[in-house]
């Protein structure tokens, strides 16, 4: 059993916050995506995320500047799991909100989305109407919705 805190809200579900990045992380993987040629970025993202793979916001910025289809989604998907896997480690379980705007959330959120996004993409329609759908219910406010346009 976890002794993290669960946060209660007046109106409904538990919410999980994940935690915050690490800052030196944050630091290295913004400096990645400073980086102006596409390839180089890439590249530096890669080698952000293996020294830091449960940085979810690392995965999704792998998704970010994958290829479309296939190759997004793999990315997405590590990083979908990652997330499920740090939500639990943090008192979720399994229903409640996960909102955008608590920022060390947003990598989880984009994860997601991305994911839903390229299950379309590449034919897993079922998938992506369940992530779609996940999403909603993660944060019913509308807030990370426009991740999927």
């Amino acid at each position: 059993m976890s002794d993290k805190p669960v946060h209660l809200t007046a109106g409904g579900p538990p919410e999980t916050i994940l935690p915050e990045i690490d800052p030196h992380a944050n630091a290295e993987l913004e400096t990645a995506l400073s980086i102006g040629e596409p390839a180089t970025r890439r590249r530096e993202i890669l080698l952000v995320v293996a020294r830091y793979p449960t940085m979810l916001a690392g995965w999704a910025s792998v998704g970010d500047t994958s290829s479309p289809g296939i190759e997004a989604y793999m990315a997405y998907r590590v990083g979908y799991h990652r997330g499920l896997d740090s939500l639990r480690a943090n008192s979720w379980r399994g229903s409640g909100y996960v909102r955008w705007r608590n920022a060390s959330n947003r990598g989880f959120l984009r994860c997601l989305a991305g994911l839903a996004k390229h299950a379309r993409l590449i034919g897993e329609t079922s998938e992506a109407v369940r992530c779609e759908q996940f999403l909603t219910q993660l944060d019913p406010s509308g807030d990370a919705t426009h991740l999927l346009r």
